[in-house]
């Protein structure tokens, strides 16, 4: 039997290339994203591998849309959210900040709820989240967006502990990678260790083939990220972290 897997945010960006190595592969894969037209592109690639479900994490029918690709599916092995937004918000606009917290945040919550209960009822289950290592530390100059992915890490971690206090056979894998060359990025500003997405994917395939807890890609971002955990708050408050 093929395995099944479900990747929320696969339209454009790693979860599309993330979605095209899983398609490769042979694996049965339901694909979900608000553009209906993206995602058609992308069953065409591989009609009888390839479902499709128009869906968007902030709206509250998405468990729904959920339920019915993975019926389309015929199951679910591994569940991964790749839907996320952020951007710098060097004036705080209150309108970027909410709105990263209703992608980041409430509609994290969502699909992991809607995941995690999924895999209870079946018994096991390997859910999967791509977050980012901006939630390591604040960072001033995207205030929502490093806040929205540490909650998502900790987040994380409270599930991972409540499916061991259940006795659930549920695997997490929490990805945080770093800059990579994506839509999301797109833009005049230019990004420091810029990662290619094709390569990211590769390491997040493996990642999860391997049931990795946590995967920082790639290594000049594992190195960066245990220096920045060294440094001292009082020190980290002071530092004017730009791009």
């Amino acid at each position: 039997m093929n395995k099944r897997i479900i990747i929320i945010g696969a339209t454009s960006g790693i979860g599309r290339e993330v979605a095209n190595i899983y398609i490769a592969q042979g694996w049965k894969v339901g694909v979900a994203g608000r553009r209906a037209h993206e995602l058609e592109t992308l069953r065409q690639t591989s009609p009888s591998q390839v479902f499709t479900q128009v869906l968007d994490v902030t709206n509250e029918d998405a468990p729904q849309r959920l339920q019915a690709l993975i019926e389309q599916v015929g199951g679910m092995d591994i569940f991964l959210l790749s839907s996320g937004i952020g951007k710098q918000n060097y004036i705080l606009q209150t309108e970027i900040e909410l709105a990263t917290a209703a992608t980041n945040v409430e509609g994290f919550i969502r699909m992991t709820n809607a995941a995690y209960h999924y895999f209870e009822k079946q018994g096991h289950g390997h859910l999967a989240v791509i977050s980012s290592i901006a939630g390591t530390k604040g960072l001033g100059a995207a205030a929502a967006y490093s806040a929205t992915k540490g909650f998502q890490n900790i987040y994380l971690d409270a599930l991972d502990q409540l499916a061991r206090m259940q006795k659930l056979n549920i695997r997490f894998t929490d990805i945080r990678p770093g800059f990579v060359a994506t839509p999301l990025l797109a833009g005049e500003k230019k990004y420091p260790m810029l990662m290619d997405a094709p390569i990211v994917a590769l390491d997040i395939v493996n990642a999860i083939e391997k049931k990795k807890r946590v995967a920082i890609i790639d290594w000049k971002y594992r190195l960066l990220v245990f220096f920045w955990r060294l440094i001292p708050k009082w020190i980290w408050l002071r530092l004017p972290i730009r791009n």
